[in-house]
């Protein structure tokens, strides 16, 4: 039996298991099974989407047809409480995501090194054989073998903007490790283009998906346009083979048909949902279904699990991978009717805000900025389905985790970089800390901002949380208007337990009660943040030992 991991929601396949085993245990033990709304292993802090099962088939997508189907066929039905949450709203250790930054200190070390698991591919004075150009999509790239035997797709700069796609890529994959997400190693390295050599088996694939043989001299003619450094080495971005076996790109939309562990469709999922809020802090334009990779991990000989990664971030920050973002780039999809209509009905004069921003001469940053940036109006190149579905709680749930990105965090992972103008590194960090304020103040006015609750042990015991719409600088000081209630576990009914009550203070008195389970309700006031008012219910075990079992947050 799968259970989910927010104990009131199933898929149909896991809630007629659990139904099963229930009439299976009353009928053996001659009486009735209730069901309950929290359960003695809640919040569960693992989803065990790790069973074996058979290898899935492999597929490539077409990005043509996602655009298509995603711009003109599909619209996000009405909200609904995202599916893969525990009882406290959060998002379980999983083959999606594991949680870092949001649930744990990390030091600058741990957030520099990222993903990485070693010191980077072994090019050093040794030469290196290309197995195969990639000529496809935006940014050409080889594939090439180190030293010790192991496997890099490898990136490049143009010409006119030294550092600025590979520095780029390797910083964001730092960002978004420490956020949560399954991101490759990648590394910058820099070589001499004389290492590299083409065996005679090596392949290239067009765009055309033609496979034929490299010649050495095409692949010096790709490298000879390629930006030197002082002592003549080139930058490029190196990133390790995943392990596993490649099984294509995963959807935001609906599930994997022959994986079994795949049980909560990828809109409604809380981790691609809040993944807006990071693509949208380092201006992922290109955040689609292309840019991800499924991969499966043997158990044993015949079954295993898959494990979902994000890649290919040469599209961040200012890159545009061959060139600086277009300026459209996170302010507009590729197709909007309606400013095309009205640029069209004024013959070009009607203009956006967007063009008329004036980026900075910064070629190894590209174009980056935080002044017309706003978190609500931020658009990737095409829509997204989990984006989409996206609700307040959601965008809480991904805010607080930057928030937590502090300004040493922020610079400490783009110096990974390794920018080597400083007027580049700083305006890059500064950009980065402006938009992440913006993010984290918008999304914490959407809701009540209450967080990191607990039980303070004493006479009387205390509910104690922190107020991150506070924390963030939204307002100097708030109220809090609670009331208390005795829930019932089996029928989820809630009895008032004493009047309600007001208090300038963020820790409220635990009532004495012989219930299992209590609950309160918490209203935040505060004259500027009006939402802040939607209430926050939360629920605790009662007893010797009392603790914090749920949360639930009115959008």
């Amino acid at each position: 039996m799968i259970r989910h991991s927010n104990s009131n929601l199933f898929t149909t396949e896991s809630a007629l298991s659990r139904f099963g085993l229930m009439l299976a245990l009353a009928a053996l033990l001659g009486g009735s099974v209730e069901a309950q709304k929290f359960y003695p292993d809640d919040p569960l802090w693992t989803d065990d989407d790790q069973l074996p099962i058979e290898k899935p088939q492999a597929f490539d997508a077409s990005k043509l047809f996602d655009f298509l189907e995603k711009t003109f066929r599909y619209k996000p039905g009405a909200y609904s409480l995202a599916t893969n949450i525990n009882t406290l709203g959060e998002v379980p250790d999983s083959s999606w995501f594991t949680n870092r930054i949001g649930r744990r200190s990390m030091s600058l070390d741990e957030l520099r090194r990222g993903s990485s698991q070693g010191q980077g591919p072994d090019v050093q004075d040794r030469p290196l054989a290309i197995t195969s150009l990639k000529m496809t999509g935006v940014t050409p790239g080889f594939v090439f073998r180190d030293g010790r035997g192991d496997l890099y797709f490898s990136k490049v700069d143009p010409l006119d903007y030294p550092q600025m796609g590979t520095s780029a890529e390797v910083i964001s994959s730092k960002f978004l490790h420490a956020f949560g997400y399954n991101v490759p190693e990648n590394y910058l390295t820099f070589v001499r283009p004389q290492q590299f050599f083409v065996p005679g088996d090596a392949t290239i694939q067009g765009r055309s998906g033609k496979v034929t043989v490299i010649r050495q001299a095409r692949l010096q003619a790709m490298l000879k346009n390629v930006p030197r450094r002082a002592d003549g080495t080139i930058q490029i971005m190196a990133s390790k083979r995943v392990a596993g076996e490649s099984l294509g790109p995963f959807d935001f939309l609906g599930t994997r048909a022959d994986d079994a562990n795949d049980i909560h469709r990828h809109e409604h999922r809380r981790e691609l949902r809040g993944y807006r809020l990071m693509t949208a802090w380092i201006n992922h334009n290109d955040s689609d279904s292309a840019n991800t990779l499924d991969v499966f991990l043997r158990t044993d000989q015949d079954r295993g699990f898959v494990k979902h990664y994000l890649i290919d971030f040469g599209t961040t920050l200012g890159s545009g991978a061959v060139e600086p973002h277009q300026p459209r780039a996170g302010y507009e999809y590729y197709y909007e009717g309606r400013p095309l209509l009205k640029s069209l009905l004024t013959l070009g004069l009607s203009t956006r805000p967007w063009q008329r921003i004036d980026y900075p001469d910064l070629p190894s940053v590209g174009h980056f900025e935080a002044d017309v940036f706003h978190p609500r109006d931020w658009r990737p190149d095409y829509p997204n389905p989990a984006f989409l579905n996206m609700g307040n709680d959601d965008a809480f749930w991904a805010a607080k985790i930057i928030q937590r990105f502090s300004d040493e965090t922020v610079r400490a992972m783009v110096s990974e970089g390794r920018l080597e103008d400083p007027a580049a590194e700083q305006y890059l960090v500064e950009s980065l800390i402006r938009r992440r304020d913006k993010i984290v103040r918008y999304y914490m006015s959407l809701i009540n901002p209450l967080d990191e609750f607990a039980i303070e042990s004493g006479t009387p015991r205390e509910l104690v949380f922190a107020n991150l719409g506070i924390r963030a600088g939204l307002a100097a000081a708030a109220d809090y208007r609670f009331r208390w209630f005795d829930f019932d576990n089996l029928t989820e009914k809630a009895a008032p337990l004493g009047a309600p009550g007001t208090t300038g203070q963020a820790r409220i008195a635990v009532p004495d009660s012989a219930g299992a389970f209590l609950l309160v309700e918490i209203e935040t006031l505060s004259d500027d943040q009006p939402d802040w008012q939607k209430k926050v219910r939360v629920y605790l075990r009662n007893g010797a030992a009392t603790s914090v079992v749920g949360i639930e947050r009115e959008n």
